[in-house]
């Protein structure tokens, strides 16, 4: 994705700012919360595979299907 990109400099030629558009923005935007949603699901099922295995070594309880319903 190559996005035209304007710097901001100080009287002193330091780098301050970094301006895109207002169009490239909304996309980096997009992209951001697609890939935070990807990470949450990540995190998610890694959750309930480690849950899974601890259920299969008996050292977790395994909740009932009223359970798991219920906590939907």
């Amino acid at each position: 994705m190559k996005i035209p990109l304007q710097y901001v400099n100080d009287a002193d030629g330091n780098l301050q700012a970094v301006q895109v558009s207002v169009e490239e923005w909304n996309k980096l935007a997009e992209r951001i919360r697609h890939y935070e949603q990807l990470l949450k699901l990540r995190n998610d099922l890694t959750t309930a595979f480690s849950q899974v295995e601890r259920m299969r070594k008996g050292k977790l309880r395994k909740p009932t299907l009223t359970e798991v319903l219920n906590a939907v």
